[in-house]
């Protein structure tokens, strides 16, 4: 078996090359308070707070699902976070276990004692993604009415365990995927189309799975923790087909979605685009990990460093660039005016991944993520200013890339001109992570196992910084 999570260390890398050079007292203060706040998502010690075997079952955040005789205990998940919520199940209950899988993220490795292990794709899916979700069918399909469901589906689920209804090809879910994640929409109205062409988004699996129980186990990478963006497959959706065609409308995406979506919203399909009704009765969520928890762990880090430290906010959403101009502007202010505040104090944000908008023509991906193309940004607004801004992914992994996020500061600007960089040009064409490899501001933590809300730390100095 591979490490298991507990025991891998969330931290930042290359936090003593990105602090050689910059500002580099803020740029470590930056630092160390990010790196407080990924730490503090660790799923897998989390899970072992929460989970424990009883007399009569399993006790799940104090609240114990008897087990009758014969009954049997499942884990089903797939997701960036999962494996060390199901590597903790695994410690914690054993062989109390009877079977499940779980779908993790190519390029993870792991070998579980009581689960199959299956690999695909993400953030488009793939073959590996449909025959991964074909197989959660099937484990749903062999679950009996007595049995109890431990669900742990986490961010990147999506893509990971991805099943198009009958008459909507892979191809074309895989190029409606694409669309929506290149669109700039927000991660709840993603989701909310993508449930509707799905067979096992909008709580498809855990209609499968009834009348047994499902209890999710599961962390929260979604602004404002709304579970049927989180964990769908397995809690009642609250959209409907009708939200599903609006926002393809209003995004202008209607015309140029495959018409096997727009037939089967439409419901010209052998399959009907609504999402089913389930019994809520049957059915329990624990929220492992939040951003809540993230920010409260920065404060705490802010406050042993000395620091004055504030919540900016916990619901942080919106288009990369704009985001990333917005506090940077807001640190800019407070630097050189004294508001909204006074300079010395270190601000701390999290919420659902910011997004970024592709022109037409666009190719997803490769260009660098979204808290990349927030880091360049804030370098341009903040040109000259005692501030420096963190803005990661706690998933280790920003937009797709091998880096986490990136890191920027008043100084950036001038040492881009030094290298001749055109950070502005960059930033146009969404090519941002070549001039910050040559500025080697690339925050790097590895696969963290985690995939809670984005984080940005910003370090605003007075004079002397």
């Amino acid at each position: 078996m591979s490490p298991t999570a507990g025991a891998h260390q969330l931290r930042v890398e290359n936090a003593e090359r990105l602090c050689s050079h910059g500002i580099s007292a803020l740029r470590r203060t930056a630092l160390e308070v990010a790196a407080a706040g990924l730490a503090a998502c660790d799923g897998y010690a989390a899970t072992v707070a929460a989970v424990a075997p009883s007399e009569r079952g399993v006790t799940v955040a104090g609240v114990e699902h008897e087990l009758a005789p014969g009954a049997r205990l499942f884990v089903l998940g797939a997701g960036k976070a999962t494996l060390p919520i199901a590597l903790a199940l695994e410690d914690v209950l054993g062989d109390r276990i009877d079977g499940g899988a779980i779908v993790l993220r190519r390029g993870v490795e792991a070998e579980l004692d009581r689960l199959e292990v299956m690999i695909a794709d993400h953030p488009l899916p793939s073959p590996a993604s449909e025959a991964a979700a074909r197989r959660l069918l099937e484990l749903a399909d062999q679950v009996g009415p007595d049995d109890l469901v431990l669900s742990c589906f986490t961010g990147g689920s999506s893509a990971l365990a991805c099943l198009g209804p009958e008459g909507v090809p892979l191809a074309h879910k895989r190029e409606l995927h694409a669309q929506l994640l290149g669109s700039g929409m927000p991660i709840r109205q993603v989701n909310a189309v993508r449930k509707h062409v799905s067979e096992v988004k909008g709580g498809r699996l855990a209609a499968r799975i009834a009348p047994a129980r499902t209890v999710n186990l599961t962390v929260s990478d979604v602004a404002g923790d709304h579970l049927d963006v989180i964990t769908d497959l397995t809690v009642p959706d609250t959209s409907s087909t009708g939200d599903a065609i609006s926002i393809l409308r209003r995004h202008e995406l209607w015309d140029s979605v495959p018409a096997s979506v727009t037939r089967h919203l439409g419901g010209e399909g052998p399959r009907s685009p609504e999402s089913p009704q389930l019994d809520l009765s049957r059915i329990w969520t624990e929220l492992l990990v939040t951003g809540e928890t993230a920010c409260e762990a920065m404060v705490a880090r802010g406050e042993e460093l000395g620091l004055r430290t504030v919540i900016l906010t916990t619901t942080m959403e919106g288009e990369a660039r704009e985001l990333g101009r917005f506090v940077a502007d807001l640190c800019r202010s407070s630097a050189e005016r004294g508001y909204p505040f006074e300079p010395g104090v270190v601000l701390v944000a999290c919420g659902g991944e910011s997004s970024v908008r592709l022109e037409p023509g666009t190719a997803f991906g490769g260009g660098g993520g979204p808290g990349q193309e927030a880091a360049v940004a804030a370098a341009l607004t903040l040109e000259g200013a005692p501030v420096a801004a963190v803005f990661m992914d706690t998933d280790g992994s920003d937009g797709g890339t091998d880096a986490a996020g990136a890191i920027a500061d008043g100084a950036t600007a001038a040492r881009a001109r030094e290298l001749d960089l055109d950070l502005e040009s960059a930033l146009h064409a969404h090519r941002v992570r070549l001039p910050l490899i040559d500025l080697e501001d690339l925050v790097f933590t590895g696969p963290t196992g985690t995939n809670v809300n984005d984080l940005i730390v910003l370090a605003i100095g007075g004079e002397e910084a």
